[in-house]
């Protein structure tokens, strides 16, 4: 659900601090069960949610899982309209694309991370798949949101599908350079990826020389878990925190509520 502000707007926010990010993969789930799970993230203060994540989960999954959420967000926004004790904007909180391919996309999105695997060595994910999906996200008005994307190790099975070099923690130089480049092509946003279910997280001096390019917003996943691995990557410079595996591994939603809720509060311990 498409905030006030505009969805770019809305992402590049810094004044809120740090913020999370759930994200939901219609490949492992229904429609359902991501709704719930959705609304139970943000109950427990996520600010956007990601829909994707799997390589091989078609457009029809993908769509289902995005019009479900939206619907159930409306649902929100209606009810707390005539609650004067309730907020609506709560509820406005954008449902973003984050794709494996251009076989992943649906028009009930507000909006889509259109990445660059800058670290791939192939074509398909540098420039091949976007060429694919750029068509259709034109036709359906989804919007756009240009995104660096680095894979770091251990980069799991992101990493493997989307051939990545794997950048290792002691790469500083090269992850500022990274940044740099991002910035140049013109991109809005850097996503520092350690892979889902990651063993680590991406370090806290990788994150600080992506940091270092103020103009960019630093989006952190993989291998977050805990509070303190959220407020370490707050603290390094990310503007916001992606958890997945951490909601797919909650066994119900209250777990689920009390998990997302320790990581906000770690992510919400800097000012980033």
């Amino acid at each position: 659900m498409l905030p006030d502000i505009g969805l770019m707007n809305y992402v590049l926010d810094r004044s809120q601090g740090c913020r999370h990010i759930t994200l939901i993969d219609p490949g492992k789930q229904s429609s359902e069960v991501a709704t719930r799970r959705a609304i139970a993230a943000i109950e427990a203060g996520s600010r956007m949610i990601f829909v994707g994540g799997s390589t091989d989960t078609p457009d029809e999954v993908v769509h289902e899982t995005c019009k479900t959420i939206q619907e159930a967000l409306e649902l929100q926004i209606f009810a707390a309209s005539q609650d004067p004790t309730s907020q609506e904007e709560k509820w406005r909180v954008p449902v973003v694309l984050f794709p494996g391919g251009a076989h992943a996309l649906s028009p009930a999105a507000d909006g889509i991370t259109f990445m660059m695997l800058m670290n791939s060595q192939i074509r398909r994910f540098l420039v091949g798949e976007q060429l694919r999906g750029a068509p259709y996200l034109e036709k359906f008005g989804v919007e756009a949101l240009p995104t660096g994307y680095l894979v770091f190790s251990p980069g799991g099975k992101v990493g493997e599908v989307g051939e990545a070099e794997l950048i290792n923690s002691n790469e500083i130089e090269l992850v500022n350079s990274y940044a740099l480049t991002a910035k140049m092509f013109g991109f809005k946003i850097l996503y520092l990826e350690a892979g889902s279910g990651a063993s680590t997280q991406v370090s806290a001096e990788c994150i600080g020389a992506a940091r270092k390019v103020d103009e960019l917003c630093l989006i952190v996943g993989g291998g977050i878990r805990s509070k303190e691995q959220a407020a370490l990557a707050a603290n390094s410079g990310a503007n916001w925190i992606v958890t997945g595996t951490l909601t797919e591994d909650a066994t119900d939603m209250e777990q689920l509520r009390s998990r997302i809720s320790e990581v906000v509060q770690g992510a919400q311990s800097s000012s980033s």
